[in-house]
């Protein structure tokens, strides 16, 4: 039968928060692809809302059945992630030179996108059951290491060293909330200082390109150093107040590139200025205080955890696209949640808040 409590906790605000930042994501996304264009191509706009459109009925999908239930799957859901990531390493579409993306039809998807999800929940009931006052030692860091490294390195092998990286920092960040031994911690820092220098080693010639160029764009401006030149013309020439809605010289003349995925808060920037670009950042940092607030609520220690990676989830590809387009960190592909085009990134996002959703409204269950 169905519980009336269910309907009373439901997240209005969260949801409100969801659509209020969708909604700028389609505005910018319309000016994206249409500005410039005469009549205007907005193919990929109507691609989007199908994305959307889709991306909603996952979202309810993620918080129809209790969460508990994905605590019960998780392995199930993790191996099948895997098995996709394999997959695109197989029978993968290749697109400018990184094979990601599986075909279905007329749509592809991005299996990587989905695997933030099923890290979050496998190490959320990991965590659920080794939480401790004392913190876990090298020893219980074991399994979550494997858990993580497996879709880590089938990501790095399409390449897509971004999507790697923010799965690994997710993990990092549930890691750290659920305590680690002090002793453990100061091995596993002082391991990880001495291993970042060797990384370099292990880098592609494109990628110690991007972040040569992130130290010094204008060592090659008209090559690996274009794109971030000029995103910070088209952030520093919105001013205050912008340009106005389809009227981004930078946007309009093709000048940014990629604005309609990675680059878009730019065009952002451009046309609706400081004004447009700060009303975004606050939606984004009080979506992840909801988050949080979500997880401080909740007493089960399962919901609590997948709550903090959902929400880990979230902030790391504010900070880093952000940062990117910026110049304060190096260009890694990363999307913008609920605002860059692209069907997987949309789908995950919404899952993410799906699952938010699905803690946030069985809360009473255990107060």
């Amino acid at each position: 039968m169905f519980d009336r409590r269910l309907l009373q906790c439901f997240d209005w605000g969260l949801l409100t928060l969801t659509l209020a930042i969708g909604g700028i994501g389609l505005v910018v996304l319309y000016s994206a692809v249409s500005a410039g264009a005469a009549p205007p191509d907005i193919v990929l706009f109507k691609k989007q809302l199908i994305w959307y459109g889709g991306g909603m009925v996952i979202m309810v999908l993620s918080f129809l059945f209790d969460y508990k239930q994905f605590e019960r799957f998780a392995n199930a859901i993790y191996l099948a992630s895997v098995a996709s990531l394999v997959a695109v390493l197989f029978f993968g579409k290749y697109v400018g030179g990184s094979r990601r993306w599986l075909s279905l039809g007329p749509f592809s998807l991005q299996p990587s996108e989905m695997a933030k999800v099923a890290v979050i929940i496998v190490l959320a009931r990991y965590y659920a059951k080794m939480i401790s006052t004392g913190g876990m030692s090298f020893r219980d860091l074991m399994m979550p290491v494997f858990l993580t490294a497996i879709p880590f390195a089938l990501i790095v092998r399409q390449p897509d060293l971004g999507t790697a990286m923010v799965i690994a920092l997710i993990a990092g960040v549930m890691t750290l909330f659920a305590k680690i031994e002090r002793r453990t911690f100061s091995w596993l820092v002082a391991t990880f200082t001495m291993l970042v220098p060797l990384v370099w080693f292990f880098l592609r010639g494109y990628q110690k390109q991007r972040i040569l160029t992130f130290l010094n764009p204008d060592r090659d401006p008209l090559g690996a150093g274009y794109h971030i030149i000029q995103s910070k013309i088209a952030i520093g020439s919105g001013m205050l107040t912008g340009k106005g809605f389809l009227k981004g010289t930078q946007n309009t003349l093709s000048f940014l590139p990629e604005q309609h995925t990675d680059f878009i808060f730019s065009v952002l920037s451009e046309e609706w200025g400081m004004a447009g670009s700060l009303t975004l950042i606050v939606l984004f940092m009080i979506m992840i205080a909801w988050g949080l607030n979500i997880a401080g609520r909740c007493r089960d220690p399962f919901g609590i955890i997948l709550s903090v990676g959902v929400t880990a989830m979230i902030a790391w590809q504010v900070l880093i696209n952000i940062g990117m387009v910026m110049g304060l960190m190096p260009v890694v592909g990363v999307t913008l949640p609920f605002v860059s085009y692209g069907g997987s990134s949309i789908i995950t996002m919404l899952m993410g808040i799906g699952l938010l959703m699905n803690v946030s409204m069985r809360r009473f269950k255990f107060e």
